[in-house]
């Protein structure tokens, strides 16, 4: 599992339903513990959130490359 010296402890509020949802899911074995499914759904949230934010980073990179080429094409556009 995690080492001690590796985690921090931090306090959280989550709506009732969400414990109740949670609580069910450690009933059914299918998480040892409560901490234990608010960190595996942590760790996807942030997988998930980091692709996106790099998506989008490579489509402004892109954008910013058309908008240069277009810029160019504009400039010997306008001397002719």
């Amino acid at each position: 599992m995690y080492m001690e010296d590796d985690t921090e402890k931090i306090t959280i509020r989550l709506p009732k339903k969400y414990l109740r949802r949670i609580d069910f899911l450690v009933a059914l074995d299918d998480f040892p513990s409560r901490s234990e499914v608010i960190r595996t759904a942590v760790r996807d949230f942030i997988y998930e959130r980091i692709k996106i934010v790099v998506e989008r980073a490579k489509e402004m990179q892109q954008a910013d490359v058309t908008l240069e080429e277009m810029e160019r094409i504009q400039r010997e556009y306008m001397k002719k």
